[in-house]
């Protein structure tokens, strides 16, 4: 479970998403997202997989390691599943005692399934064709315009970074403490859900330890550096727009439109 969990995890590929501005990667993300919502018919989000399939392609990451990303979330998934599919009302197509599976509840549990799922592949596809320092970088320069208003952009373009580097290392010593409990004898596969959720007491207790200890690690090196904020700071690589960045822009109109147009006609 530990080693599917893919978010925030960078794959290296010499792939067109790569070479991509961060900001055009965000906004793009970003359009999806609202895109999944807009789509409510078959045919628009036959129109999202298609364009969710042309990214994953021009990302060059293996679609097996892209899809692994949706075991960690499959509990979350079934939950959302099951209780929209018996708790929405409308026409009842089966019915024992209190529990009730209507035409609408299925419907309903088929976008929510489909929109959850592309939620995850989107926003992979952003973190893992992007360095932390590029999300960082893109984040703080498309909030650059809330500096006028005293919103501190580069501290929290600053604590997106350092969490997302904290994922990768967290899931490592995670793995970690657990081989190690392992080897003490410690079950964490065998029982109920409580008696699992139970036996995850060991692991906590020093993966707090560990996450406390980095964090007080990186504050003494950032100060030793003597770090104060983003105030006059530059950039060795400055952000800038390429030939490819405006092509994308034109197709992520273009797919917006779309989306738009269907929602409107009702297809």
């Amino acid at each position: 479970m530990i080693r599917d969990i893919t978010l925030g995890q960078y794959y290296p590929a010499d792939s067109v998403l790569h070479k991509l501005d961060p900001r055009t990667k965000f906004l793009g993300t970003m359009a999806f997202i609202i895109s999944v919502f807009v789509f409510h018919t078959m045919p628009g989000y036959a129109v999202a997989t298609l364009f969710l399939a042309g990214m994953i392609i021009l990302s060059k990451v293996p679609v097996k390691f892209m899809f692994k990303g949706l075991k960690a979330i499959f509990l979350i998934l079934m939950i959302t599943v099951v209780f929209n599919i018996i708790l929405t009302p409308g026409e009842i197509l089966w019915k024992w005692g209190f529990l009730k599976v209507t035409k609408e509840g299925l419907s309903m549990a088929g976008r929510m399934a489909i929109r959850l799922t592309y939620l995850v592949i989107g926003s992979s596809i952003m973190t893992l064709t992007t360095t932390p320092n590029q999300l960082t970088d893109g984040l703080e320069r498309l909030l650059r315009p809330l500096n006028h208003i005293r919103v501190p952009v580069h501290e929290i373009a600053m604590i997106m970074s350092i969490a997302l580097r904290f994922i990768p290392i967290l899931l490592e010593e995670t793995d970690k403490i657990m081989k190690a409990q392992i080897a003490r004898g410690a079950d964490f596969e065998s029982g109920n859900l409580i008696q699992k959720a139970k036996s995850m007491v060991p692991l906590l207790v020093p993966l707090f330890i560990s996450a406390f200890r980095r964090a007080n690690d990186l504050a003494m090196a950032m100060e030793a550096r003597c770090y104060h904020g983003g105030d006059d700071r530059t950039q060795m690589k400055p952000l800038k727009y390429a030939g490819r960045d405006y092509v994308s822009f034109l197709i992520l109109v273009v797919y917006v439109g779309i989306a738009i147009a269907f929602r409107v006609l009702g297809i």
